[in-house]
Parts: C-alpha cells; sequence; structure tokens
C-alpha cells in the first residue's frame, strides 16, 4: 500500500520557478531558472490554447451516426416513407422550401422574434432578479410565485394572450416574456445565494451603497448562477415561440419555424415537418455553440474552474 505521507510530485517547470522565488539569492542563475519557469507555463498555456479537434469531430461524428441510423430504419420498410421520410427525403424538402423563399423566412423571423424576446426579457428579470434577491420581504413574498410562473407550461398562456392581443406580435412576445423572464429571475437568485458573505462584507467596509453593492460586488460575484439562467431563460423563450407560433396562425403574426411545422401538419407532409423540427433544433445547438458555449468557457477559465473539466 502506498505511504500516504509520500508528497506530490510537481511538474519540472513548477519546481524550477518555485526554487527561483523562494531563494535568498539574487544571482544570475536564480533569474535564469525564473525566466525558464515562465516561458514553460506561457508555452504550456499557449498549447492549451490551440484548437482541440475533438470538439468539432466528435459532433460530427455522432450527428453522423445519428443520420445513418435513421436511414437504415428507413430502408428496413418498418413505416411507409410518407409517415418516416428518409434524410435525402428531408435535404430535397429543404433545398425546395429554400427555392421558394420559405425557409429564409422562417428561421429570420423565428430568430428575429427569440432573440429581441430574450434581449427584453434579460432587461425586464436583471433587476427584479437583483431586487428580489437583496431585499428579504420582497422574495418572500414573490419568490414562491415568480417559481411557480417558471414550472408553468408556457404554451398554457397561449389561449389568453390570443384573447388580450389577438393574433398579433404582441400575442407572441408576451409567451415569450411569460417563459423566459421566470428562469433568469431564478437563475440569478441562485447565483447571488451562492455568494460568500465576506463579499457583501468586504464591500459594507469599504463603504459601498446599495447599488454599488449589487453592480459592482453581488451581479460579478452571481455571474455563474446568472449565466445558467440565461441559458435555461433562452431555452424556455425558444420553446415559448414555437409554441405560440404554432397555435397562434394568422392574423398579422408572420411566417415562422412554428407556422412552417404547423403547415405541414395541416397538409400531411412530414418532410415538411421533419424539416422544420431539425431547424428549429439546428438554431438552438447553433446559439449554444456560438454565444453561451464560449461566455461560459472564458468565465470557468477567469476563475480558475476550467481545470479538470469536461468541456
Amino acid at each position: 500500500m502506498p505511504n500516504s505521507q509520500t508528497p506530490l510530485v510537481e511538474p519540472a517547470e513548477t519546481r524550477h520557478l518555485t526554487a527561483a522565488l523562494t531563494r535568498s539569492s539574487t544571482g544570475t542563475e536564480d533569474l535564469r531558472q525564473l525566466e525558464a519557469g515562465l516561458d514553460s507555463l506561457q508555452s504550456d498555456a499557449v498549447h492549451k490554447s490551440r484548437i482541440d479537434w475533438s470538439r468539432i469531430l466528435l459532433p460530427v461524428a455522432a450527428l453522423a451516426v445519428l443520420v445513418l441510423g435513421w436511414q437504415v430504419y428507413v430502408s428496413l420498410g418498418f413505416k411507409r416513407r410518407d409517415l418516416v421520410p428518409g434524410p435525402l427525403d428531408v435535404l430535397g424538402q429543404l433545398a425546395l422550401l429554400w427555392g421558394e423563399g420559405k425557409l429564409q423566412e422562417a428561421v429570420w423571423t423565428s430568430l428575429q422574434r427569440g432573440l429581441a424576446g430574450f434581449l427584453i426579457s434579460v432587461a425586464i428579470a436583471t433587476p427584479v432578479g437583483l431586487l428580489l434577491a437583496q431585499v428579504a420581504p420582497l422574495r418572500r413574498a414573490f419568490g414562491p410565485l415568480i417559481s411557480g410562473l417558471q414550472v408553468l407550461p408556457s404554451v398554457a398562456w397561449v389561449p389568453a394572450a390570443i384573447i388580450w392581443f389577438g393574433v398579433t406580435d404582441a400575442t407572441v412576445y408576451f409567451v415569450v416574456f411569460m417563459g423566459a423572464i421566470p428562469s433568469i429571475i431564478n437563475g440569478l437568485i441562485s447565483g447571488v445565494d451562492q455568494i460568500p458573505p465576506q463579499y457583501r462584507r468586504v464591500g459594507t467596509v469599504l463603504g459601498a451603497s446599495r447599488l454599488q453593492m449589487a453592480l459592482q460586488i453581488v451581479l460579478p460575484a452571481a455571474l455563474p448562477g446568472y449565466l445558467g439562467g440565461l441559458k435555461q431563460g433562452w431555452a424556455f423563450s425558444w420553446r415559448s415561440l414555437m409554441a405560440a407560433e404554432i397555435i397562434a396562425v394568422g392574423g398579422t403574426i408572420g411566417f415562422g419555424l412554428g407556422s412552417l411545422l404547423d403547415q405541414g401538419r395541416v397538409l400531411s407532409d412530414m418532410t415538411t415537418v421533419m424539416a422544420a423540427i431539425l431547424l428549429i433544433l439546428a438554431v438552438g445547438i447553433l446559439i449554444e455553440l456560438l454565444v453561451f458555449a464560449p461566455i461560459e468557457k472564458r468565465l470557468l477559465r477567469r476563475r480558475g474552474l476550467l481545470a479538470g473539466s469536461t468541456r
């Protein structure tokens, strides 16, 4: 059995750097070792910053396996092709929709609504979340209501929104707000709850006002939980948007991905239905990969939490 008292072996460049820093003399040899240690650490950081091709190749390989399995299932003929179209059938339908201009219109309309609704939700939810997290009576009064709104399916708001606003864009945005705002508020509150109490004490000692405490101490310290709330808020807003577009069809509402999906259902055209589902999925994945994943990775790296992570 290995001895539990055996010290951990440090990397060579770390030992050289530590030795150079802890010596009492400042001779030429010490400076050389210090420079060598810093160069080693810098080169290691550069090496880690190189492109990790596994992050690209592994998702592509997984997607290829899923598409291949889909094609094999269709080829075995368990279901009729009009009920379960193959990948090539859906690809052909996407090309047809592109040629007609419907694909571009649907993606742009839904993406514009989703991003606008999400940004407005962030602008509303952030000050409300900070206020609830900082003022105990308000949190005790409205906290359970916010949690209840978060678990309430967003589709439940669609009939009421149609009655209140008619079949207009206001209906869509209202449903998006009701889906995203509670999630962002709860994420921010959760992040604030995880802040060590010493942070607030330091702010108090330095004479920070309540506004300075909230914006310069509490909010930066709560960023991990806040970012988690933002990711969940985007997911809820995108789902809510699709639900609203599927149900609220016609009027002055434009043609979005939900409308395309409902059109395929009405026409019993499974290629259109599958094309719309894949487009909705693709937009969600792209927003995650291009927006939230880089921000989260940078935040974890700045806080020293990326080492040992599987990201």
